[in-house]
């Protein structure tokens, strides 16, 4: 992306304070890391800002990034992704219908070829037990594999997409990507799954972070990054006419 880190920053802010930045981040651009690309870190060390990454998405998913300012800071946050008391929310649209008012899909992840991250267990085994996608503990594959839990709720459908709000209890690398699309609900415009090249972004969004900040009053981040306008409409056309009411509806399916 073609961009100075100054206009990102600016275009792109959430909160800010002397601890921490949180940015709405553009589909197409890397947090940190990534091979032969330029991330976000990377364009704000050109420009003498250090920043220190608390989490990441990955660079087709839009939406909030938390960086911190100081190692002090870091340290709290990352603490809390490791032990899973981040609360986390996402919005994604899917190329399928038929999902449940509510689900849980519980399907650990492994690595396999080239290391693409897959469901640790064949595919046919996967089976649908109420609302809930999982397989048998004889059908895990052996080797390494993770425990991986990701919450949805069916905000909005049409036809032919569905809008869905999902918390992933356990933060795996691609892991809401690999849970949909394995129990055959696709997120539009995935690279990891859709080879057709036909969509201009990858409809995955992170959304919502809540998070225990002691040097804050009150103690807490609580941040939101809605999405843009974009993000609504699905090859011209619209997956909801009225984006505040699905916004609104898809935080209180997420209350607790």
């Amino acid at each position: 992306m073609d961009c100075e880190w100054a206009e990102l920053r600016e275009r792109c802010l959430v909160a800010e304070d002397a601890a921490v930045l949180a940015l709405n981040k553009p589909a197409g651009i890397s947090v940190t890391g990534e091979r032969h690309d330029t991330d976000m870190v990377e364009m704000a060390a050109a420009q003498g800002e250090k920043l220190y990454p608390v989490h990441r998405i990955d660079k087709v998913t839009s939406g909030l990034v938390l960086l911190a300012k100081e190692l002090g800071a870091h340290g709290q946050l990352t603490r809390q992704f490791n032990k899973r008391t981040a609360e986390k929310a996402y919005l994604a649209i899917t190329a399928s219908t038929g999902l449940p008012a509510r689900g849980v899909i519980e399907l650990p992840l492994s690595v396999g070829r080239k290391n693409r991250v897959r469901i640790a267990a064949p595919r046919e085994s996967i089976r649908r037990a109420g609302d809930t996608w999982l397989v048998d503990d004889a059908d895990v594959l052996a080797g390494k594999n993770y425990p991986s839990t990701t919450e949805f709720a069916t905000v909005a459908a049409t036809d032919e997409h569905t809008v869905l709000a999902l918390r992933p209890l356990t933060g795996r690398r691609h892991q809401i990507r690999v849970h949909l699309a394995w129990i055959g609900h696709p997120i539009v415009g995935d690279p990891l799954f859709d080879r057709t090249g036909t969509h201009a972004r990858t409809y995955l969004h992170s959304w919502r972070l809540r998070l225990d900040a002691d040097w804050r009053t009150p103690p807490v981040l609580d941040l939101t990054a809605r999405p843009d306008a974009e993000f609504f409409s699905i090859g011209g056309v619209a997956v909801t006419a009225d984006p505040d009411a699905l916004l609104d509806s898809a935080a209180a399916l997420l209350a607790p």
